[in-house]
């Protein structure tokens, strides 16, 4: 497979770069992961995205995908931009689950978060720097290269999580 931004595997995911620049490295391993979040919540309905199905554990699909708009606001506009807003769900984690917000809306709402963070960070630096506001790492300067990194991380482990919780779901494996 060519080397190319705009190759996509069979399942419609975009292929990371495998050589070039660093930031479009990184930036192309954050569209991978992003697009494996939602691939993992493909055909599933509002009922499926809500199953805790990794006891005792009370996650669920449409928790993650509200966490990842929550950490999204966090990284890039709170830590990385300096502005001062408010949690995208109420609180701070995302986690919990609204009777009157299904999966539709988390994904519109989630996928804003991506685009609001892609607008700040654009033709800014990897040495740009931010400084995380609050929590056990208060006060703390990171750079737009360690706030990319951290999200690719953040992401993978939390597709691992719905890894688990797919395949639970309806038996659906890999990716």
């Amino acid at each position: 497979m060519a080397n190319d931004a705009h190759q996509t595997l069979p399942d419609g995911r975009p292929v990371p770069l495998l050589t070039g620049e660093e930031r479009p490295m990184l930036e192309s391993w954050l569209a991978f992961h992003r697009a494996t979040l939602e691939l993992k919540c493909a055909g599933l309905d509002d009922g499926q995205v809500r199953l805790a199905a990794a006891e005792p554990s009370s996650m669920t699909l449409l928790g993650l995908v509200q966490h990842l708009a929550e950490v999204e606001r966090t990284w890039f506009q709170r830590v990385f931009a300096g502005l001062d807003v408010p949690p995208v769900f109420g609180e701070e984690t995302g986690y919990a689950l609204d009777p009157d917000r299904g999966l539709a809306e988390a994904l519109a709402i989630w996928r804003r978060e991506v685009t609001r963070g892609q607008e700040l960070c654009a033709g800014r630096s990897l040495e740009a720097t931010g400084r995380i506001a609050d929590g056990p790492m208060t006060g703390l300067e990171v750079s737009l290269r360690w706030v990319l990194i951290h999200m690719i991380e953040e992401y993978a482990r939390h597709n691992g999580h719905a890894d688990i919780l797919r395949e639970r779901i309806d038996g659906t494996i890999g990716a």
